[in-house]
């Protein structure tokens, strides 16, 4: 099938994923913690981990990752009070992950429409790597998706080179040839356009710069990138 584009590559977290949900997931998470804990105050709870994951988060330099999986241990560890291992807190992360987490609307046909078409499809996100392949094995996308690239991989987020060009140099494609779908201005679109990737703005920062010459297309519905893409 021939298209306009060789390749899409996608940023999760505003994109494919709902954010919406996350904080839906990370509420559920904190309270089914509280009550394995045996912890009465569960709005104070969350509210001190999610002001110790957003310290975590703000201490990083300029571009430095800081894996999120070491943020929520700390947070909360810092909100129980004393230490609890992974192993006594995850499953509660899993199971409010898997209850909460959503899909942007389309975004898994659109997906899996691309990758019928023959395209090359990758992805570009400031996340853990873990996470990432949990919530694309979660919206059954994973195996639709030729490399994943995580700033935990690369150790760099967007909009620093680094990560885009890892990204880069796993696809057998030119980036000009590319399409590149996010949400946030500057990581995304002036992110994307530094290292030659087609922007494609969908909400966020991004769609409220859309008149800037770092973006290139503007969608409301992921289901546009198939018309964008060429694929019919």
């Amino acid at each position: 099938m021939m298209t306009e584009y060789d390749g899409i590559f996608f940023d999760i977290g505003g994109v494919i994923l709902d954010l919406a949900s996350v904080q839906e997931g990370h509420v559920d998470f904190l309270t089914r913690l509280a009550e394995q804990e045996g912890i009465e105050n569960v709005e104070a709870f969350i509210d001190e981990w999610q002001a110790a994951l957003g310290t975590y988060f703000r201490e990083r330099e300029g571009t430095e990752y800081r894996r999120a999986k070491v943020g929520y241990q700390r947070a909360v560890d810092a909100a129980i009070g004393y230490e609890l291992p992974e192993s006594a807190w995850m499953p509660a992360f899993e199971a409010a992950s898997t209850a909460c987490l959503q899909p942007n609307p389309n975004a898994t046909e659109t997906i899996r429409t691309l990758d019928r078409a023959g395209l090359y499809l990758g992805i570009i996100s400031d996340i853990d790597t873990w996470e990432a392949e949990s919530m694309l094995a979660q919206f059954d996308t994973a195996d639709r998706f030729d490399h994943i690239t995580t700033s935990e991989e690369v150790g760099r987020t967007k909009p620093d080179r680094a990560i885009f060009e890892a990204a880069l140099e796993k696809a057998p494609v030119d980036p000009e040839q590319c399409l590149y779908v996010g949400d946030r201005y500057e990581h995304d679109m002036e992110g994307g356009t530094r290292v030659g990737l087609v922007t494609v703005a969908y909400g966020g920062s991004a769609t409220e710069r859309a008149d800037s010459a770092a973006v290139d297309h503007v969608i409301d519905d992921l289901d546009e990138l198939g018309e964008l893409a060429g694929v019919r």
